[in-house]
């Protein structure tokens, strides 16, 4: 199903797709139902206000002058977060002092920040994974660290956090079909920090995403969700999980079938474990006959670069995730 979806997503916007043979009354059903998601689409997530310095730099991807920016001659304790989303980026222990002009960090935060080829055909640009914002550029190989990386990044496109005003961040697995549909929901809703696509609760190491579609290693589609928690709570996100899929269906979710899709939540301690117990019961005392199972977490595995932030990269809506009022 997810070769169907791929052909009406790239139909509806143009681009040349190579497809398997389907049926016609199928290719009209989903047609007329990505429409619809079209049509009734949420509103996108906000950010920030931007200056115009501010969106010349972040939007229209500038540079800022060298030895100019806000912390480039800084060393407070602390987390450096995307000005335009507020998406955590680098760690204050990861800062060392590289006299290129820029702030210079030798690691990121594990998925914050995405590496892109950059227009002039030579460096590598990178972006915030949540928004997309331009930060600036990644080196290799320079020696200036045992990690041999500098990322080299544009004060103007980060806020500073000190550690005393750090916010408190949770973390949350859920399983409910196709990963895109899933991120997408939880990318839109209050805070929420950031979001990646993987795989979990199977024996294989670092599988790949054709391993997992063989049904083979017992990996889900999982997101993980990280989110403040001044802001929302783990209660909060795990009822958007229920609000936001068939929790009643037992062999996948909507047209996608395999164990792949199953509905699971992935506890990582026993607070989130009670509390999906919790709203199981709840669901069922309403007379919902839950398929969603509740498993203690395993490693939880990335997926390729390709399937992260799906949706807002190519467009459209999810084809198997509505949400309702249920609680």
């Amino acid at each position: 199903m997810r070769r169907v979806n791929n052909f009406v997503n790239n139909l509806v916007y143009g681009r040349k797709i190579v497809m398997n043979i389907f049926t016609p009354t199928l290719w009209i059903f989903v047609f007329l139902l990505n429409t619809y998601y079209q049509l009734n689409a949420q509103q996108k997530m906000e950010y920030r206000k931007l200056t115009p310095e501010e969106s010349r730099v972040i939007i229209n991807k500038g540079t800022e002058k060298p030895f100019t920016g806000k912390y480039y001659d800084f060393h407070e304790n602390g987390t450096y977060v995307c000005r335009q989303c507020g998406a955590a980026l680098y760690h204050s222990s990861d800062k060392f002092e590289s006299d290129c002009g820029w702030p210079s960090f030798d690691d990121e935060i594990k998925g914050a920040v995405k590496r892109l080829p950059d227009p002039d055909g030579r460096r590598t640009e990178i972006v915030c994974s949540n928004c997309g914002g331009h930060l600036g550029h990644v080196f290799l190989g320079e020696g200036f660290t045992p990690k041999n990386t500098r990322y080299c990044v544009n004060s103007i496109s980060m806020d500073f956090i000190p550690t005393d005003q750090e916010k408190q961040t949770g973390r949350a697995l859920f399983a409910s079909g196709c990963f895109w549909g899933t991120e997408y929901y939880f990318q839109k809703a209050n805070g929420v920090i950031s979001t990646t696509v993987g795989y979990s609760g199977g024996h294989v190491k670092n599988p790949s995403y054709e391993q997992v579609c063989t049904g083979m290693t017992g990996h889900l589609e999982v997101v993980e969700v990280i989110f403040d928690t001044q802001k929302t709570s783990y209660e909060e996100l795990a009822r958007l999980f229920f609000e936001t899929h068939d929790f009643t269906q037992t062999n996948g979710q909507g047209p996608d079938i395999g164990e792949q899709y199953l509905s699971v939540i992935f506890y990582l301690d026993e607070n989130q474990r009670q509390i999906a117990e919790n709203l199981v019961k709840q669901l069922t005392d309403k007379n919902y006959k839950v398929a969603t199972q509740i498993r203690r977490a395993t490693d939880f595995y990335p997926a390729e670069d390709y399937h992260q932030d799906y949706y807002r990269e190519n467009g459209g809506t999810p084809y198997c995730h509505v949400k309702r009022k249920i609680f």
